[in-house]
């Protein structure tokens, strides 16, 4: 009986030095979790970022200005200089190869403004 008692208690510290020494799965497991975790997480920052710039940019290209005047009451007295930064954006605009309709929503200027615009520009080029 004596000699079972201590056969358990050897046993019973052979496992407890075992246990010392062998590889502690969990944590290896939490540290790959916490890994895996901080990955998704800037993944996931980096895709909010440039929804953000998408939604920014589909805002500013399809966002029309209401026109003030009606264009049939304008006349060439009441029609403002166009700036020209204005300008320069109209004929970029153009040079891209954008419809009068869409450069005009996008410089905020009328479509006969645009139209000026581009003639003057072609006028000075010839």
């Amino acid at each position: 009986m004596e000699t079972l008692i201590v056969l358990l208690f050897s046993l019973a510290i052979v496992l407890l030095i075992i246990s010392f020494f062998g590889k502690d799965k969990v944590a290896k497991l939490e540290e790959d979790l916490e890994q895996m975790t901080l990955t998704y997480m800037q993944d996931i920052y980096q895709l909010k970022k440039k929804v953000k710039i998408l939604e920014e940019e589909f805002v500013i290209q399809d966002d029309p200005v209401p026109s003030v005047k009606d264009q049939s009451t304008v006349t060439p007295n009441d029609i403002e200089p166009i700036h020209e930064i204005l300008k320069s954006q109209v004929l970029s605009l153009y040079s891209q190869g954008l419809t009068l309709d869409q450069i005009a929503r996008q410089s905020s200027l009328t479509k006969e403004q645009t139209i000026s615009v581009i003639e003057q520009q072609r006028l000075r080029g010839e």
